[in-house]
């Protein structure tokens, strides 16, 4: 192979994977988008009893799952590839309490604070990153893995806030997918190009 063909297929081998790590930021970022949508549609349905309230004396309240939330993103996003996840001042046991004169609207500022440190964090990201090392209590992990693991993390308690308003809503509930017994004749919106 002549050198000139060599360069040839490393610069294509370069671009393809440059495109893939492009589209792997834009599609985990893109799932993080859905989750926190998915979220705030659940929570729009829900009043503040029933944001504050626990189904029993070991559950979490919305609320607690939404500071939770919150705290981890800020801590785990903010400055993402140079320092590790877990900051020296976030409070982990203090998100999984709330003050009684706490009110929602303090609780969504920190939702809010740590969605902003995770859109900023992607902002950055280019796809030389996904391999950097970074660290999380410690542990060292890719980026790309710490990605994956925070995207499971919160999706797991998207969940958790979507399962609690149904419950909290029961038949006034507004679904947030295909409404039971319209599966064969729902049609998806038009989407967009990612």
């Amino acid at each position: 192979m002549t050198p000139t063909a060599r360069s040839n297929i490393d610069a294509n081998t370069h671009e393809s994977l440059d495109s893939l790590g492009t589209t792997m930021i834009e599609d985990t970022l893109l799932t993080f988008r859905r989750q926190k949508e998915l979220a705030e549609r659940a929570l729009s349905q829900v009043d503040d009893q029933d944001f504050f309230r626990t189904i029993d004396a070991e559950s979490n309240s919305i609320a607690i799952i939404v500071k939770h939330v919150g705290g981890n993103l800020k801590s785990r996003w903010t400055d993402f590839l140079t320092t590790d996840g877990e900051k020296p001042e976030r409070d982990r046991d203090g998100e999984f309490l709330v003050a009684d004169e706490t009110n929602r609207r303090a609780i969504m500022g920190i939702w809010e604070a740590g969605w902003a440190a995770l859109f900023n964090s992607f902002s950055l990201l280019r796809p030389a990153d996904l391999l950097a090392t970074v660290h999380v209590r410690g542990e060292s992990l890719t980026a790309v893995a710490a990605m994956h693991r925070s995207v499971a993390h919160i999706a797991q308690h998207v969940g958790q806030i979507v399962l609690l308003a149904k419950h909290y809503r029961t038949t006034d509930w507004k679904t947030l997918s295909i409404p039971r017994g319209q599966s064969q004749t729902w049609h998806p919106p038009a989407s967009t190009p990612r």
